[in-house]
């Protein structure tokens, strides 16, 4: 119950705990589980409703006393957060507390930059004035046409035809490294048994069926030596090929023993058997001249 006309009345004008009318009055007496409101609390209360915007003084101090205890709270806080067991802190964690606060402070209130996007860098593109022309296809190089085989002059008294066969017969006898005195050996044979024509054989008429300058009737008798298949010198189509002739005659020379040594007549009847094997001998002038003539 509340006592506005008693000075000394702890709860009353002036006391220690002086409180405007709006603030309600609990009187628990000892005993008493439930309170009991003043009818002077309630009048203040229903009054006040018809003045909702009315000035309370009352108010406003606690108020601002309340804001100051939160203010004060909050100091508190912070300071008993830094340090909750009152000991003092070292430089490494003052130092770690300040790097999170300005972290805080950078995610909470400072504007986010955007990532700057990441371009790739372009190739560089070449100047038209640097770019490298493409290289001209090269011209295909004609091949080079094959020297054409030097021509001798006829010597000794021999015509193109002659001379031509005897070049064969010389040119072979190198390919097959004969000396030159075997070349001379060779070229008067051929001068002695043909005159130096390919001749063919009557008596074989296959002869005639290849390149020929000549016809003997010296039974089958072929080519520039004379040499007859029935004997074994070869068939008939080889042995009237000019340089398949030589290789023949040259390949029976070397195997005569000593055969460099050998006079002409008796090297080249070792080899041809003629009925007439002294008549070579007469050509080994013009067959040295002819041979010289080719190798020169």
């Amino acid at each position: 119950m509340r006592n506005d006309g008693n000075p000394d009345h702890p709860r009353g004008l002036g006391g220690p705990a002086d409180r405007s009318d709006d603030i309600p009055s609990i009187d628990q007496p000892v005993g008493t589980s439930q309170p009991r409101l003043s009818t002077g609390w309630l009048r203040t209360r229903l009054g006040g409703l018809g003045k909702p915007f009315a000035a309370r003084p009352g108010r406003t101090r606690m108020a601002v006393a309340t804001g100051a205890v939160c203010c004060l709270g909050l100091v508190g806080v912070t300071f008993i957060g830094a340090d909750p067991a009152g000991e003092s802190l070292t430089p490494d964690q003052r130092a770690e507390i300040a790097q999170r606060a300005e972290a805080d402070a950078a995610s909470r209130g400072q504007a986010r930059q955007p990532a700057a996007p990441v371009t790739e860098t372009p190739a560089p593109e070449s100047s038209p004035s640097t770019t490298t022309p493409a290289p001209k296809p090269k011209a295909t190089s004609k091949p080079k046409p094959k020297p054409k085989p030097k021509r001798i002059v006829p010597v000794a008294g021999l015509d193109q035809a002659q001379m031509d066969n005897a070049k064969a017969i010389v040119r072979t006898g190198r390919d097959m490294g004969v000396p030159r005195r075997g070349l001379v050996i060779a070229v008067a044979t051929a001068m002695q048994e043909s005159n130096l024509y390919n001749y063919a054989s009557g008596v074989l008429p296959e002869s005639q069926d290849y390149p020929h300058q000549a016809i003997g009737w010296d039974h089958d008798s072929v080519g520039l030596f004379q040499q007859r298949p029935s004997t074994g010198w070869g068939n008939v189509r080889d042995l009237m090929k000019p340089e398949f002739a030589t290789r023949q005659f040259l390949t029976a020379l070397e195997a005569i023993p000593g055969w460099q040594d050998l006079p002409l007549t008796a090297a080249a009847q070792a080899v041809q058997v003629s009925a007439f094997g002294w008549l070579y001998a007469q050509h080994e002038w013009r067959a040295t001249e002819v041979v010289n003539a080719i190798l020169a």
